[in-house]
């Protein structure tokens, strides 16, 4: 009979160490702040770039990291490149800090 306690604890160490690398490039502010707009909305960088205030070599390497990691998908239109959120999980995790963190909530401060 196998040991299925075992290898549910091996399957969460695996499942911990993706949430561990998900978290650490959530870690940076400016790659969240991306990520947050891209969970709202499929947008190109001219429009990140307005939207977030960040220059545009700072916003190409951040979502270089993103696409490198997975978290950012992409499709071309013309000459413009789209990026949208590329993981499920990620904009599950997403939407759950957009509502605790951006969204006005009465009697918070």
């Amino acid at each position: 009979m196998p040991d299925t306690a075992h290898l549910d604890i091996n399957q969460m160490r695996e499942r911990a160490g993706e949430a561990t690398g998900v978290l650490r490039v959530l870690a940076h502010e400016d790659r969240l702040l991306l990520l947050c707009q891209l969970s709202q909305a499929e947008l190109c960088v001219s429009d990140l770039e307005q939207q977030l205030d960040i220059r545009q070599p700072s916003l190409s390497q951040q979502l270089g990291v993103l696409r490198r990691e997975g978290l950012v998908a992409t499709r071309r239109e013309g000459k413009h490149i789209y990026y949208r959120v590329g993981d499920d999980r990620v904009l599950a995790l997403l939407q759950t800090l957009y509502e605790l963190y951006c969204q006005p909530h009465e009697g918070t401060s």
